[in-house]
């Protein structure tokens, strides 16, 4: 079973997103999602100030198994990645909500559409 933390929303693509401080959401992918991925080996990350629009691509995770997209949670500009996955992407498999977070995204409105964990849990059950 799946590591679904409460305080965290979610979307239908896996991925997860935190509110970290005013305007600004962390996003990273689920347990769920690492744990059907297998060894990931290369994340391909937005670049700071990049636009990204919710549900659309904004990035890679290789791993052994395959190629899978990540999908923006949220609409609005990045403003950091988490750059440590380029020496260590399996990070994002033994912290997949804690330091294998993938980039910071500021949004100009609150953002609609995300899953509560409770919805979430259902999707994956």
């Amino acid at each position: 079973m799946s590591l679904i933390p409460d305080g965290l929303h979610y979307t239908k693509e896996h991925e997860w997103v935190s509110e970290i401080s005013a305007n600004v959401f962390r996003m990273g992918i689920t347990d769920y999602a690492q744990g059907a991925l297998g060894d990931i080996v290369y994340v391909q990350l937005p670049k700071v100030g990049e636009s990204v629009i919710a549900d659309r691509v904004c990035g890679e995770v290789e791993s052994t198994k395959s190629v899978s997209e990540i999908f923006a949670p949220v609409t609005g500009k990045i403003v950091a990645v988490n750059e440590s996955l380029g020496q260590a992407p399996e990070t994002v498999n033994s912290e997949p909500y804690g330091s294998g977070w993938l980039a910071d995204i500021e949004v100009e409105s609150a953002p609609t559409g995300l899953l509560s964990p409770e919805q979430y849990r259902q999707i994956t059950a």
